[in-house]
């Protein structure tokens, strides 16, 4: 299966610093060798956005381009929108860009690897997979 990394677990596998070595960035690194990561675009937007200097974006940019970006059609962002909408009926919130996530992974049989909490609860609402490291 493939799995749609989110944002939070490349930031800390990107940190300047040295990398963390949590479960999430050695997930990330086999996922990686695997071949099953797949990338959104929105993913790439809020990766690449607030880097500090112009070096370190072409860098990033040039290094996140290995990963090529999943098409997205009309159906995912009208699944999206379906997303937000049963969650937001629950009592959950989350960003449109999390529902984008959801929405893409379901309709592409993906599981989702991330450290934010908030997923726990999506996923108890909508059809989507979590992906736990190994």
């Amino acid at each position: 299966m493939n799995v749609i990394v989110d944002t939070s677990v490349w930031s800390l596998a990107l940190r300047r610093g040295a990398p963390q070595g949590s479960q999430a960035e050695r997930e990330l690194t086999e996922l990686i060798g695997e071949g099953r990561v797949l990338m959104l675009g929105a993913i790439r937007q809020e990766l690449l956005s607030g880097l500090r200097s112009p070096e370190h974006f072409k860098r990033l940019r040039l290094a996140l381009r290995a990963f090529p970006d999943v098409a997205l059609e009309v159906e995912d962002y009208e699944e999206a929108a379906n997303c937000f909408n049963r969650c937001r009926s629950r009592g959950l919130q989350g960003s449109n860009t999390d529902f984008l996530l959801c929405a893409a992974a379901t309709r592409r049989s993906a599981s989702i690897l991330t450290t934010d909490d908030d997923f726990k609860g999506f996923a108890r609402v909508l059809d989507f997979k979590l992906h736990h490291p190994r």
